[in-house]
């Protein structure tokens, strides 16, 4: 029963994840059209920023190591722009140091996931931040 109102409350969400790895963008793509969600994908901060102004997403995926604009930078423009100050930004990395976690605090991230992450911790991260206003 739990499982079919967890699926109901992200169907139709808008979920974006930027990210220059193809195999995580398609597995993050995979996972959440599962769930019902609408994703969007961007391959850099440039890419991403556009889409977010047209698309306006409910929570937004973003990879620190970048080409062009990093994710640190990707972030800090979104929650600068007041229109998307409010949007939940989710750091992905493959470094688990202190300090990147601290850096991305810093920029206005909600939280920060290890690649690889898993199901649960990608559902996780939208309904901390996310289910409770859908």
């Amino acid at each position: 029963m739990n499982l079919n109102v967890a699926t109901n409350g992200l169907a139709g969400l808008k979920v974006m994840v930027i990210d220059d790895s193809k195999t995580i963008r398609r597995t993050a793509e995979t996972l959440l059209k599962k769930e019902g969600c609408e994703v969007l994908t961007a391959v850099d901060g440039f890419e991403a920023l556009a889409k977010i102004s047209d698309q306006k997403p409910a929570i937004i995926f973003v990879d620190i190591m970048m080409p062009r604009l990093d994710g640190y930078q990707t972030c800090a423009l979104i929650k600068n722009n007041p229109q998307f100050r409010a949007t939940p930004v989710i750091m992905l990395s493959s470094k688990d140091g202190l300090f990147d976690k601290a850096r991305g605090r810093i920029v206005g991230a909600e939280q920060y996931l290890t690649k690889p992450f898993t199901r649960d911790e990608l559902l996780g991260a939208i309904h901390r931040h996310v289910a409770t206003t859908v």
